[in-house]
């Protein structure tokens, strides 16, 4: 390298100007390499702050979309709850099987509502789950509705049944009384059947001398007793055995003859209650005629004119009988 002389004894200042300028250029670029720093620091502080607000919108979004979609889902799960609620007003008794689907059904809304409730709870879970509670509802709901109609038709049936029992406690109440009428009405007959019948009376007055011989007599004042004389009937119902026959004797003035002793009174079924003048027991035999006789006296003297004589027995009046006392003559 060749340098020029410098006749003053001091270095040449050729060679300061040259390390001057090379400082001022490399100043330069450092300052050019902190622009362009700065400048991609703002760059990048630009680049991420609208990443991050571009992120932000998007959590807000999503969050916009999982709160819109919370809200729909409650909605579907109000409008299942809704659904469900008409079970309440059913008015059927859930039991076994059905029990337990209700059951099954109370669970799952219990689960929904915790998704539901929770701000990351599992939104599609809880869709499946609304879902799956909508399903269950409506088929338990249209088993209780087979099961109100199956009610309804028993209820019918029950009601149809307890219609025909009454209709046929009624009809065996009618029969019943028609029976207890038939059975009363047969007793009734069977009575009046079995009431003997008095035929062939006879009156005859009695003459009784001193010796104690008889001799008949139509004068009422020879007449010493009124032989009264008849024979029953057969008869094929009334039981054999001793029968009690009440006589009734009326004097010629209508009045009935009484004997103190031998009189008293008696119920009939047609005429009330009578006195009767004398009381007689017949030894009766079943289907046989059976003859009867006896002697009716009064203590005072027969009067002139014609005696009646009624015959009863069960209360029927079985026979009558009249006899006329003549007054006699002078050598009567």
């Amino acid at each position: 390298m060749s340098y020029e002389t410098n006749t003053s004894g001091y270095p040449s200042a050729q060679p300061q100007k040259q390390a001057t300028a090379s400082g001022g250029d490399n100043r330069k670029v450092i300052y050019a390499m902190l622009i362009i720093a700065l400048i991609a620091t703002w760059g990048y502080i630009w680049y991420d702050k609208n990443k991050s607000t571009e992120q932000i919108t998007q959590l807000e979004q999503k969050n916009d979309a999982l709160d819109s979609t919370r809200a729909a889902l409650q909605v579907e799960f109000d409008a299942a709850l809704q659904r469900g609620d008409s079970l309440a007003e059913s008015n059927v008794q859930l039991q076994g099987e059905l029990a337990e689907k209700q059951a099954e059904i109370e669970r799952k809304k219990a689960e929904i509502r915790r998704e539901l409730s929770k701000k990351d709870g599992d939104l599609k879970k809880a869709k499946a789950l609304i879902a799956e509670l909508r399903t269950q509802t409506e088929e338990l709901l249209a088993e209780v509705a087979k099961l109100k109609a199956e009610n309804q038709q028993l209820t019918s049936a029950n009601q149809q049944l307890s219609t025909e029992k009454e209709q046929l406690s009624t009809a065996k109440k009618q029969v019943e009384e028609n029976l207890a009428a038939t059975e009363s009405e047969k007793n009734r007959l069977q009575d009046v059947a079995s009431t003997l019948h008095a035929s062939n009376i006879n009156i005859t007055a009695i003459n009784i001398k001193g010796s104690g011989s008889e001799k008949e007599t139509n004068t009422a004042k020879r007449a010493d007793a009124l032989r009264i004389s008849f024979v029953i009937d057969e008869n094929r119902i009334a039981p054999s055995g001793p029968k009690e026959l009440y006589v009734i004797v009326y004097n010629p003035e209508g009045q009935v003859v009484s004997t103190p002793g031998t009189s008293g009174n008696f119920n009939t079924r047609d005429d009330g209650q009578k006195t009767f003048t004398s009381k007689v027991q017949v030894n009766y035999e079943q289907g046989k005629i059976t003859p009867v006789s006896f002697d009716w006296k009064q203590e005072s003297r027969y009067a002139t004119g014609q005696y009646k004589i009624e015959i009863y027995h069960n209360g029927y009046k079985i026979g009558e009988g009249y006899k006329t006392l003549k007054k006699g003559g002078l050598f009567s």
